[in-house]
């Protein structure tokens, strides 16, 4: 099937973040489970563990933080490092070829700092792996201050962050990933414990997936936004994008060519509010976050140090932030909201508030 070149009616704006809606399930159409949410998405952003389990909550029809977590449980998704250096919900059966085709990007990044600033050379990493899977093989989830001190009794230091960079290199390298938290707590355990084969695909044939789902959960989006989501250059984000265009439809919005899945779900209206975790995927997945977020507002969301605010998003654009942890919710708005939207945050506030109601 050819490539269909379209342009979307109406405003290109509007259109593009009606279409986004519907990708990302913020609209009526919700994920079914939270494994659906974050297969349709194919990696959820989750260093901010919280954040992440509402990232998801949000998308799936009546879940609650104990349905996700549960998930995390029942080993249907999993919490690991497969790019960009940085943890992510990933579905259980994306986990090894991510990992394969994304992580070595990271690994090849950051080896030498790694041997440089922590001793983490190839002798020591070999001692790392085999130390690790005798601690973990039995497949039963540990927390991180056990394992640490597990690998001190095996002579491994881990003091000054040199225990987190062990275990990041050793998810990136496939061998362990996160389980469910032991109490509050993440829980480490040994992938191949963990988790069921899956079958391996070729360099070309992983290419054309990554392409594939990240316009469908995404899209329309261009190949400069899958090469800052998925670490890769931009030539391959290129390239992957090119191995799947039969199945997809170029959209020409505001004349910059984007990409969408030819059986993508009708655009969805963005009305209402919506209560935006921190480093949500909505923002997150994009290089370009200007057709959500005024670039007058950006610092007020994106913080000097990193920090990733919790946003409140109005008919499809970022129009506030709200507090995490307050003992009221307050939302620091950048615009008056009319009274439709404010019923609507109401709506969106009370949900969140049942969301971790056990």
């Amino acid at each position: 099937m050819p490539t269909t070149t379209s342009r979307p009616a109406g405003n290109g704006l509007t259109a593009l973040l009606r279409h986004r809606f519907a990708a990302q399930h913020l609209s009526t159409g919700k994920a079914e489970s939270p494994h659906a949410a974050v297969r349709r998405l194919l990696a959820v952003q989750a260093q901010d563990y919280h954040a992440a389990l509402w990232a998801v909550g949000l998308r799936t029809s009546g879940a609650t933080a104990a349905t996700v977590e549960q998930a995390l449980s029942e080993r249907r998704i999993v919490r690991t490092w497969p790019m960009r250096g940085t943890l992510h919900l990933v579905a259980a059966e994306d986990v090894r070829w991510l990992q394969g085709l994304l992580a070595p990007r990271a690994l090849a990044r950051d080896g030498n700092r790694h041997e440089r600033e922590y001793g983490l050379d190839t002798k020591a990493m070999r001692e790392c792996r085999r130390a690790v899977e005798r601690i973990l093989r039995d497949g039963e989830p540990m927390p991180r201050p056990a394992l640490y001190a597990a690998l001190e009794a095996d002579g491994i230091a881990t003091g000054g962050s040199r225990g987190l960079h062990i275990l990041m290199r050793l998810a990136h390298e496939g061998l362990i990933c996160q389980g469910p938290r032991v109490g509050k707590q993440p829980g480490f355990v040994w992938l191949d414990a963990w988790l069921p084969p899956t079958p391996p695909l070729s360099r070309e044939e992983a290419l054309a997936e990554l392409a594939r789902r990240y316009i469908a959960g995404h899209g329309p989006a261009t190949a400069h936004d899958l090469a800052w989501w998925s670490g890769l250059t931009l030539t391959d984000a290129k390239a992957a994008l090119a191995s799947v265009t039969s199945g997809l439809v170029g959209l020409d919005i505001d004349g910059i060519r984007h990409w969408q899945s030819h059986n993508a779900a009708a655009a969805s209206s963005t009305r209402g509010v919506l209560l935006l975790p921190a480093f949500d995927e909505y923002l997150l997945g994009y290089k370009d976050r200007t057709p959500v977020l005024d670039p007058d507002h950006h610092r007020k969301v994106f913080t000097i140090n990193g920090l990733i605010h919790p946003t409140v998003v109005a008919g499809g654009r970022v129009a506030g932030i709200w507090p995490r942890a307050a003992a009221e919710f307050e939302p620091n708005l950048f615009r008056p909201l009319g009274e439709a939207e404010t019923r609507s945050l109401k709506t969106a506030s009370e949900r969140h508030e049942q969301f971790w109601k056990q």
